[in-house]
């Protein structure tokens, strides 16, 4: 039986398809704004800009940010079969990004007083992926 298995007969884990150039981008050091603009598609480039912002203190724009990567990723979820629930494992590289940016929109919506986003999106990366939401929180 695999890891990711379901016993209880749920939906299969959603796996993104792997876009290796704006993570390699990233990782060179890339600026993230580049990068986004250069594949607005990358939930991974809105994340980072997202957490730059948020580090800086800008927390509304984190906000957007985060709201942008946390859309395009819900985007690419659905064209890869996704049905609105079910496993999003942080295990597989591809799916950081929209978990990074679930994260972030988290984050950001709890600290500009948006209780019931912060816990609708704290709830969907735990139920999306338990290793993420203890890896980023």
């Amino acid at each position: 039986m695999g890891i990711h298995e379901n016993l209880l007969g749920g939906p299969p884990p959603t796996q993104l398809p792997d876009d290796p150039e704006p993570r390699e981008l990233l990782a060179n050091g890339t600026p993230p704004a580049d990068v986004a603009a250069k594949y607005p598609t990358s939930s991974l480039a809105w994340a980072q800009l997202a957490d730059g912002a948020f580090e800086s203190g800008r927390v509304v724009e984190s906000y957007a940010y985060a709201r942008t990567g946390y859309h395009r990723g819900l985007d690419s979820l659905r064209r890869s079969g996704w049905k609105g629930h079910g496993p999003v494992p942080w295990e597989h590289e591809p799916n950081r990004g929209f978990l990074r940016a679930l994260h972030a929109l988290a984050r950001a919506a709890q600290a500009i007083g948006e209780q019931d986003e912060y816990e609708r999106c704290s709830t969907f990366l735990r139920d999306s992926s338990p290793l993420a939401a203890d890896t980023l929180g």
